[in-house]
């Protein structure tokens, strides 16, 4: 009987008894546990069933009989399952199977109705079903045993059990007559069974068989204070069931009519029925004496057990009055009358029976009460509090109660007013539920209306029952409800504090709910009806009272000046009468209530002007009708004849009516404009006839006009007419719209607008539209009112369509006039673009200072008829015109706000008046923004139109910053596109306008769709004039916004459209919808403000492309080629390609291509080839098409000839690329066939002939088109100039036939040349001949002879040199400029600089450029041949050009040198001065490129050659400074700084990098030194120090790197740093000097910071130990190139790997590196990123790097270690180490003569983080102290080392040999060598003699705080 415990609740500490093995074993307590507390019936069962053979079985299935023992279990779920079981077998098996275990079934029946758990009592219930409907009939003989419980178990509390125990019933005895003949048959054993329930407590009720524990779980989940206290409550519910299943079965036996569900029609009195009733009534005397008549449960604690109690109490009430007599009546009155005080709401509504059944039968119990003290004290204290939360059971009983009660028993009217004063009290207005509110006033109006009517019970004669009436009505009616009702009015509208009516309420000023208000008018009204009918002059007394609260509010509201809030619970009240009067059919409102009310009233509101009484009387007309009011008011107060006056119904004559209304309330409701009349206003429509509708509606018009034009000259008193006039029509609108809603409005007058118009209303109106300023402030008010349409829907004008169209044509003459008035060229020439609808409108411009006042006022009156000017469909010029004004002026608001020019006073004041307008405009056209898309097409189509090529004049305008005016215009193209277009066709459309063609666009294309062709055009440089000149670039710029807005598709392509909704004749003319041409223009356009081709539209160009299929799109690309192509060769005598540059296939000359179709033609090839759009077949389709071009007949196009070569660079090397699929343009087979391909090379063939039949370039001659044709051929041998340390490459291969006719050409120039210098040649030869030999070394090497390398090396050996005297010379005069600087202007110096670092010979550098290309060439096919097993007699094998090719590089690498000098140099003076000459590289930067990877191939000796030179140069900064200068530079290029990194970690160069002059001299000595003497003796105080770049990064790290961005340049040059002193460290020897100094270093003074910032690039949310774990998984890609780059520096010991991919900069490059450094880091300090880890406080963090350290470093780093320790040799018969790399330990063993050691060393799994742990594993012959002595000095020096463990045990096995030897140890560490510095101790006391570590010694001296010896304590 509680909530189940469920599988997962039980305890899993004990073992489950589900077990069926368990349940074959016998059950010894199955006797002990029957029932709770094995009782049955009662007495106490006692079994004699102990063993598997006992009696009850012998005849049961033996499968049913092992689950009926399981019933006696413990725990529920073993009964659950044993019960399901059961259910299924029953199922299975037939009647007769089944009846030999029913009587045991009986007695497992019994207890599982009285189990805890309500899941085992529903299933008890649905395996009783299924037993009762297998036997049959068969269960009669047990009835009687199982018809206790089962009665008592329909009343279970758990409504699931109760039901399955009625179906279990209803199973058994499917008729009505059968169920009640059973339990007739059974009334005895019923009867028995329930009062032994009745006599349970918690001691006998506890079943001792439930295990302990199973009643902990269960009353702790229940949240049971303790277990008593749950069993205490299991007692509550088994004795309110038993009480329940008494009182229903006397109901059923005695009164022989069943009231409970299932026996509601039983037809007659079943048999044995007297007997049953005789036997129940005798049981139940004896239980009713028994038991105290039940009096003790009343006192129960329990809620269930006292409304059980109160059942029974009704049941004997009803069935055996006899049962209560003289002897218990006062007794039972006391607790039955008094029962009150209960104040539980379950128990209400059974205690309400018990009441008022009692105070029925016995009336004479209240004469045997103290009735005022046992009862009503009770009941008023139940009733003041709310019933206690029952208030709907209890309130419908109250008229019950009053009604039981006896006249006698009460005292008259003081009880009534008792009574309703505490009812009252109790209401709770506040927080009370609208059903509880609705109980509580339907009780109080049928106790107040019981009470009127049932007068004469308390009172004896006339003249008391009315006084009685009286009373109550005053008391409780006036002032009770009617001064609560008023109460609604707060406090904030009160001016007096006197009350409304009568004394002072406590409540008065109470703000009461909506609802609760209106259910109290309801029962006011209710109240009222009652007493109408009940008596008419009982009404008077509320009448009086209504009349003087009605004048007093009327008066206040004067007073206070408030509107109408005081009045507002009066008219509520009427609108409630006069519903409750149309739904009862009464008339008594109007005469009684309303009537004496307006007479009174109506002079008071006349004379005062109340704004309050005129709606009173609004409401009034309103609900009684115009005529019958006016009747009351007029007849009685100005005498008018009543028999002339008023017809048959109480109305006033047509005639009068009229009269009174236009005499009296025309000029009374229109008069003065002040907080009343909207009130008066609304008074003078509510008193409009149908009748009289035009009469009335015609006199007010004529008298609001007169007065508008009587006072016209008054000024305010003329706009103060227009204000009532315009808020009339409002009014009126509202009672138009009101008509319409009306059943019968289609014949009802006033219900359409034409009803309303009038023409002297017309004529005013347009009148006052078409006024000029100044304009009266009400004057905007009229025109809106008139025509309406300020909210949607309300479309109801009251003049004519054609005076609307007036009104809005002077609308739009008053905004172009303020558009005409602008500052703005732009804004005017948009005004131009009315001009049409000017003309049409007879428009005159004016400019007179009254604008700004006409565009007000016009916005004024389009914002208040907005929705009217949206209905103008027909009329769409007009309608498009306004709408774009509105666009226009809210455009010159933001461009006003754009402009920055400063503005004298004068100026400002009139842009501000100005700028009031534009933002007046502004707001308006955001707040109805989406509502433009209502308007119709063709209106949106005009709007669109105009404000398109308003924007074309907008960016032509100059005041405004190139930027923010492009801006603007995007903007407002953006708003036009999402106001005013619905789906992609509109959208195009808008695009067309916008992008048409006009006087400033576009500058290069001119776009007809019909067939695209390009304008003449003369000079490039001409064209970007002008186009900067009329802001065509500006309008690209706007373009380029709308593309990354909009998208590529729908501005450049079109949208896609494939159906269009155009005409067939518009569909040939548009057959091409993208506009390819515009492609093209941006194109040539290159650059705008904001973006470029290469930067913008190749992007989304590509992105396009390759988001579809190609066939959607390949005409819209050959559209693009075809237009460029045929601009580019119209313009090729401006086209052809400088032949200075070095070569045409670098990205960076495509910037240098300054014709604009050619450079666009070039880089659109170029990006589509590059990004597999185009693939090899197109290529092959252009090259056809592009060699066809080129002769015209025999003639060469000269054109043609002129822009081939930069096309050809690129197209060529996409025609020889195999195995390159294209990116899906193309069909798969799309490499060429070999027809094509000879066709190319017989191409190239005949121009090589051609070109070999000119002269030698030494004779060089203009004409002849040389020049065209050699850069023709030099473009079909694209390089590919890759930089880094990559080999240059060349895109194609050549047949023998085309080699023979290259070298042909080449020694053509060496055999012409006679070796002249190449200084000696025009710049335009150099580059030539330069040229050819790039492609002479790399097509025809095997080719040439030594005479041909001579003549190669020589030019390329004296181009790179010219090259390095400019280079040297320019890093002088930084020098000099620097070292010289006297002047203090930083300015001066800094555009000196620019000068001297500007590279003036570019033809030089070029040509220097193919000399690196020929010489990185020349070196890659040297180091192929070196690999390769070739003929001696070949040219390369010779060793005679090493001297050479060091020359060579020597010369690239002072190149390489001087830029960096000059860098450092320049840093030395500012950050400024160096990013000079930084930048200045960037210029050539490929040059650079070259230079850096010949660096990098440079061997050592060629370094240390160029170091030294540069040594000797003499300058203000060396070698190092200037390697450091291009590392740390601020305008990188990637392989510049790779290649300073390679020279800066490689010998001969890395130690200088790394220490200053002086520690590396020092360094020398000391390595010197050790390899001599074999020994390391190192002092502490001997300190070094870093180069001055390094200690910057290393020494001090700034704290505000760990705030920079992952990717920030100084977190880059912090780890470039630290990988320059790693890899330093990585590369010395173990054990020497020099890097134990730096190890010291490092452990001293580095900031271990750099870890933090390491770490930093992993992702947080990677601290989850189990996805590191996941190794089998995908890792993201952060972790992964960390976790990779970390194992492969641990295994390799390097980083220059991790460096060279460094390399463009982004944070995934970044967290390799940062993993590849903490890898390092780890296996050469692992004692050093220990301390750090150690030193961590924050958890997640720690347990990230541990983690990571575990997963991915570790593992190498163990086998590393463990590998280094095996192949150690320590070379020593006393010492050996043993490895097992399976357990991750070092067995170490150290012998010496009789004594031995053996320490294990174990490697945690995360080490280095987590410490070494070492162990003695055996020791002989060694003392315990000298034992553990040892082993901590062999922890010590493993724990501390930084470097390899081998080193460790190296060290601690010599620091044992020194002992032997007899060496002191020092007494402050107890060890020889020092466990950090491997020092000895060389520093002794003077008195002790004893010798110190020196760092021993100064940490003591440092913590002691004093200098004595340690030992002596003598000073030191």
């Amino acid at each position: 009987m509680g909530k189940q415990k469920g599988e997962g609740g039980r305890s899993k500490a004990r073992p489950s008894s589900s077990s069926l093995a368990a349940s074959l074993l016998p059950s010894v307590s199955s006797a002990a546990t029957v029932g709770f507390g094995g009782y049955v019936g009662g007495s106490r069962f006692d079994s004699s069933l102990s063993s598997e053979d006992s009696s009850p079985f012998l005849d049961i299935d033996s499968e049913v009989a092992q689950h009926l023992k399981r019933l006696a279990r413990k725990d529920p779920t073993t009964k659950l399952k044993a019960l399901t079981i059961l259910s299924t077998l029953l199922k299975q098996k037939s009647g007769k199977e089944i009846v030999p275990m029913i009587p045991q079934w009986a007695f497992e029946y019994k207890k599982l109705l009285l189990d805890y758990n309500r899941e085992v009592r529903r299933a008890t219930h649905e395996t009783m079903t299924n037993i009762v409907t297998a036997v049959g009939r068969d269960l009669a003989p047990h009835l009687k045993s199982l018809m206790g419980p089962w009665w008592f178990s329909q009343f279970d509390p758990s409504s699931e059990v109760s039901q399955a125990a009625k179906r279990s019933l209803q199973a058994a005895f499917p008729a009505q007559e059968r169920r009640l003949d059973a339990i007739i048959l059974c009334t005895t054993e019923i009867f028995m069974y329930l009062e032994e329930n009745l006599k349970l407590t918690p001691q006998n009720l506890s079943d001792k068989a439930v295990a302990l524990d199973e009643l902990q779980e269960m009353h702790l989940q229940r949240g049971y204070v303790t277990i008593q206290d749950f069993e205490a409550m299991h007692v509550e519910t088994v004795i309110s069931s038993s009480l329940l299943a008494l009182a229903t079965l006397l109901d059923v036996l005695v009164s022989v009519q069943i009231e409970r569900p299932g026996f509601e029609s039983v037809s007659a009195e079943p048999k044995h029925a007297s007997k049953a009733r005789a036997t129940a009534i005798s049981f139940s005397e004896k239980l009713f004496s028994t038991h105290k008549y039940f009096l003790e449960f009343l006192k129960s604690e329990s809620p269930a057990i006292r409304s059980a109690t109160y059942s029974v109490l009704r049941s004997f009430i009803k069935n055996i009055p006899q049962a209560f007599d003289d002897k218990n009546m006062k007794t039972l009155a006391a607790e039955v009358l008094g029962a009150f005080q209960e104040k539980d709401p379950s128990c209400h509504s059974s205690m309400w029976e018990a009441i008022l059944l009692f105070s029925n039968r016995f009336p004479d119990s209240w004469t045997t009460l103290d009735v005022q003290k046992t009862v009503l004290k009770r009941f008023w204290s139940f009733i003041r509090n709310g019933c206690f939360g029952s208030q709907q059971v209890s309130y419908p009983a109250l008229v019950l109660l009053l009604d039981g009660i006896p006249s006698k028993a009460l005292s008259g009217d003081r009880f009534f007013l008792d009574f309703f004063h505490n009812l009252w009290a109790g209401r709770n207005p506040v927080h009370s539920s609208n059903v509880d509110r609705l109980a509580f006033f339907q009780a109080f109006r049928e106790c107040f209306l019981w009470g009127l009517n049932n007068a004469s019970r308390f009172c004896d004669s006339v003249d008391s029952i009315n006084h009685f009436r009286i009373t109550l009505i005053d008391k409780i009616l006036v002032e009770l409800l009617w001064q609560d009702y008023l109460s609604s009015v707060s406090s904030k509208d009160q001016d007096s504090d006197q009350p409304l009516h009568g004394k002072t309420m406590e409540t008065h000023y109470i703000k009461y709910p909506t609802n609760y208000l209106q259910e109290l008018g309801k029962c006011i009204v209710d109240i009222l009806s009652g007493l109408y009918l009940l008596e008419k002059d009982l009404l008077s007394s509320f009448c009086v009272a209504f009349q003087e609260t009605c004048l007093g509010l009327l008066q206040e509201n004067v007073v206070a000046e408030q509107p109408t809030s005081n009045i507002e619970p009066i008219i509520n009240l009427l609108l409630l009468v006069d519903r409750h009067a149309k739904q009862k059919g009464e008339s008594w409102p109007l005469p009684h209530l309303v009537v004496p009310m307006l007479a009174k009233s109506f002079p008071l509101v006349r004379s005062l002007d109340s704004p309050g009484g005129v709606r009173l009387l609004s409401i009034s007309v309103s609900i009684f009708g115009a005529r019958k009011v006016l009747k009351v008011l007029f007849t009685d107060n100005d005498g008018l004849p009543s028999g002339s006056s008023h017809e048959k119904d109480g109305e006033l004559k047509q005639e009068c009516f009229l009269q009174v209304y236009k005499e009296t309330f025309v000029p009374w409701c229109l008069h003065g404009h002040n907080f009343g009349t909207s009130a008066r206003l609304d008074l003078l429509l509510a008193l409009l006839d149908d009748e009289c509708f035009s009469e009335q509606w015609h006199a007010i018009i004529t008298y609001a006009i007169d007065l508008v034009k009587s006072k016209v000259e008054l000024g305010s008193m003329y706009s103060n007419h227009l204000a009532v006039l315009a808020m009339l029509l409002e009014k009126a609108r509202n009672e138009l719209r009101r008509r319409k809603r009306e059943e019968d409005s289609f014949n009802r007058l006033g219900s359409v607008p034409d009803h309303w118009h009038h023409e002297l209303l017309e004529s005013t109106v347009v009148s006052v539209a078409l006024s000029l300023p100044p304009f009266g402030t009400s004057d905007a008010q009229l025109v809106c009112s008139v025509l309406g349409s300020a909210a949607e829907g309300n479309l109801d004008s009251f003049v004519s369509r054609k005076s609307v169209i007036l009104i809005f044509k002077e609308v739009l003459r008053k905004l172009v006039s303020f558009i005409l008035d602008s500052s703005f060229n732009s804004v005017k020439l948009a005004g131009a673009l009315f001009t049409s609808v000017e003309n049409c409108l007879g428009l005159e411009r004016k400019n007179s200072s009254n604008v700004i006042d006409m565009a007000h006022f016009a916005l004024e009156i389009l914002e208040g008829s907005f929705f009217c000017l949206r209905e103008l469909d027909e009329e769409s010029d007009l309608v498009s015109s306004i709408s774009a004004a509105v666009f226009i002026i809210d455009w010159e608001y933001r461009m006003t706000l754009a402009v920055d020019d400063p503005l004298d006073d004068e100026s400002r004041k009139n842009i501000k008046l100005r700028l009031d307008i534009c933002e007046l405009a502004h707001s308006y056209q955001f707040k109805i923004r989406n509502l433009w898309k209502s308007f119709s097409g063709n209106v949106r189509k005009g709007i669109r139109s105009i404000l398109a090529c308003s924007i074309r004049s907008c960016i032509k305008e100059d005041e405004i910053e190139t930027n923010k005016i492009v801006s603007l215009c995007y903007l407002m193209m953006i708003d036009v596109l999402e106001c005013l277009c619905q789906d992609k066709y509109e959208e195009q459309s808008l695009l067309d306008h916008l992008l048409s063609e006009g006087d400033m666009w576009p500058c290069w294309i001119t776009p007809d769709f019909g067939s695209l062709k390009v304008p003449a055009r003369s000079d490039a440089e001409e064209v970007y004039e002008s186009m900067q000149a009329s802001g065509n670039y500006k309008f690209v710029s706007l373009v380029d916004k709308l593309i990354s807005k909009l998208g590529f598709e729908k501005v450049i392509a079109g949208d896609d459209i494939e159906i269009s909704p155009f005409t067939a004749e518009d569909k040939t003319n548009n057959e091409v919808i993208a506009r390819s041409w515009l492609a093209a223009e941006m194109l040539c356009t290159w650059k705008w403000p904001g973006g470029s081709a290469a930067t913008s539209f190749f992007p989304l160009l590509i992105s396009f492309a390759k988001s579809r299929n190609y066939s959607s799109y390949e005409r819209f690309l050959n559209s693009i080629f075809n237009i460029l192509l045929d601009g580019a060769l119209i313009h090729g005598e401006n086209g052809a390609q400088s032949s200075l540059n070095a070569w045409p296939t670098l990205v960076e000359d495509m910037e240098d291509i300054k014709e604009p179709f050619l450079r666009a033609l070039v880089s659109f090839l170029f990006t589509l080839l590059k990004e597999n759009i185009w693939g090899t077949e197109k290529a092959i389709i252009l090259f056809q098409l592009l060699v066809n071009k080129l002769l015209i007949g025999e003639a060469v196009n000269t054109n043609c000839l002129r822009i081939l070569p930069p096309i050809l660079s690129v197209l060529v090397p996409t025609l020889y690329q195999r195995g390159l699929k294209s990116g899906g343009c193309t069909n798969t087979a799309d490499m060429p066939d070999t027809l094509d391909e000879n066709l190319m090379q017989n191409t190239i063939k005949s121009w090589l002939q051609r070109v070999l039949s000119f002269p030698p370039l030494v004779t060089w001659k203009t004409g002849q088109d040389m020049e065209e044709w050699f850069n023709l051929v030099f473009s079909c041998y694209p390089i590919r100039a890759v930089g880094g340390s990559e080999v240059m490459k060349l895109d194609r291969n050549i047949d023998h036939e085309e080699r023979i006719l290259l070298l042909d050409l080449f020694r053509k120039q060496r055999h012409d040349n006679s070796r002249s210098i190449a200084a000696n040649q025009l710049p335009v030869v150099q580059m030539f001949l330069s040229k050819l030999m790039v492609i002479s070394v790399r097509c025809c090497w095997k080719e040439l002879d030594e005479e041909d390398w001579e003549f190669l090396f020589s030019h390329i050996r004296g181009w790179i040199e010219s090259a390095v005297v400019m280079m040297e010379e320019i890093a002088e005069n930084v020098n000099d400029a620097i070292t010289e600087n006297s002047s203090s202007n930083n300015g001066d110096l800094i555009k000196k600089l620019e000068q001297i670092v500007l590279v003036s010979d570019l033809s030089l550098m070029n040509v220097t450029k193919n000399s690196l290309i020929s010489f990185s060439f020349f070196s890659g096919l040297l180091e192929v041949q070196l690999t390769e097993d070739t003929d001696d007699v070949n040219p390369l094998r010779t060793e005679k050009w090493d001297p050479i090719k060091n020359q060579i590089l020597e010369s690239i690498l002072r190149l390489f040198f001087s830029t960096g000098i000059a860098e450092a140099i320049a840093g030395s003076y500012s950050h400024e001065a160096a990013s000079i000459v930084s930048a200045s590289r960037l210029h050539h930067q490929s040059f650079w490129e070259l230079v850096a990877s010949s660096v990098i191939k440079s061997p050592a000796h060629t370094r240390d050659e160029a170091v030294k030179s540069v040594e000797l140069w003499g300058l203000s900064k060396g070698p190092i400074c200037s390697l450091y200068g291009i590392l740390f530079t601020s305008r990188p290029i990637p392989s510049l700084q790779l290649a300073a990194y390679a020279v800066l970690s490689m010998d001969p160069v890395s130690k200088l990098a790394v220490f200053d002059e002086g520690s590396a001299r020092h360094l020398d000595v000391d390595s010197t030194s050790h390899q001599e003497s074999g020994h390391l003796d190192l002092s502490a105080e001997e300190n070094i120090h870093l180069t001055k770049e390094l200690s910057h990064m290393i020494e001090k790290l700034p704290y505000d790197v760990l705030d920079m961005d992952l990717a920030a340049e100084q977190r880059v040059h912090v780890f470039l740093a630290w990988s320059l002193l790693l890899s330093h460290l990585s590369s010395l020897p173990s054990l020497s000097p020099p890097r134990e100094r730096l190890v010291q270093y490092i452990q001293n003074y580095a900031n271990p910071l750099i870890l933090d910032c390491l770490f930093q690039h992993l992702p947080s949310d990677l601290c989850l130990m189990h996805i590191l774990k996941k190794k089998d998984g995908e890792l993201p890609s952060v972790l992964s190139e960390a976790a990779t780059a970390a194992t492969r520096s641990i295994t390799s010991g390097s980083l220059f790997f991790s460096v060279e991919s460094l390399w463009p900069i982004d944070t995934l490059k970044m967290a390799s590196f940062a993993g590849a450094i903490y890898g390092l880091m780890l296996r050469l300090l692992p004692a050093y990123v220990r301390g750090w880890f150690s030193d961590l406080r924050d958890r997640s963090t720690s347990s990230l790097i541990e983690s990571f350290t575990r997963a991915w470093c570790s593992p190498p780093l163990v086998a590393n270690e463990l590998s280094l320790i095996k192949t150690a040799n320590f070379a020593d018969e006393n010492f050996s180490v043993s490895v097992s790399k399976s357990a991750n330990e070092v067995v170490a063993t150290y012998t010496k003569d009789e004594t031995g050691m053996d320490l294990i060393i174990r490697l945690p799994a995360s080490y280095p983080l987590r410490p070494v742990d070492v162990d003695c594993m055996r020791s002989l012959g060694i003392s315990e102290v000298k034992q553990r002595k040892w082993l901590m000095s062999m922890m010590m020096f493993v724990r501390n080392q930084n470097g390899a463990l081998a080193e460790a045990i190296r060290i601690w096995k010599r620091n044992f040999d020194k002992e032997f030897e007899g060496v002191e140890e020092c007494p402050i560490c107890y060890s020889v060598i020092h466990t950090a510095n491997h020092s000895l101790p060389r520093l002794a006391c003077k008195t002790c003699k004893h010798k110190f570590h020196a760092a021993c010694l100064y940490k003591w001296f440092s913590t002691s705080h004093k200098s004595s010896c340690p030992l002596c304590q003598s000073p030191f």
